[in-house]
């Protein structure tokens, strides 16, 4: 019994040999996936790299790697380069001034009272949205100043 455990091979510690084939072109293999950090071969299946620890970037399942990333959070901070409480800020004021745009839409106009109080709202969104864009300056600015 032991003399099989021991001709036998250690193949955790070996790096993934596995090749995968592209859809473009199915006769030529793609080349094992990695570490941006320090080159290091991925372990199969790992989601972080065993030697440096820096994430793996895992393709998107159906598709979503497209046009639907641009809603997600942290690549909105990413692109806009702002500090988390400068971008709520800032959402925030986005969302006030589409308010300020569906408040005429909802409301109709019958009379001049109507029409007065349909201003009203939409000067008290726009006084909101231009409070929420400060305060985003304003973070951002101590933000930038913390580093």
């Amino acid at each position: 019994m032991s003399e099989v455990i021991h001709d036998t091979q250690h193949e955790f510690w070996r790096p993934p040999v596995a090749q995968r084939l592209t859809a473009a072109n199915a006769d030529v293999p793609e080349m094992v996936e990695a570490c941006d950090g320090c080159s290091t071969e991925f372990m199969v299946g790992a989601r972080f790299c065993y030697v440096c620890g820096s994430p793996r970037v895992m393709p998107s399942p159906l598709g979503a790697a497209g046009w639907t990333r641009y809603f997600e959070f942290h690549h909105i901070k990413q692109a806009l380069g702002l500090p988390v409480p400068a971008l709520v800020a800032f959402l925030i004021g986005i969302g006030c001034l589409l308010a300020t745009v569906a408040v005429g839409f909802i409301y109709a106009v019958q009379n001049f009272a109507d029409f007065q109080a349909i201003q009203f709202w939409r000067m008290e969104w726009l006084l909101a949205a231009i409070a929420a864009f400060v305060a985003s300056i304003l973070l951002r600015s101590t933000g930038s100043a913390r580093k």
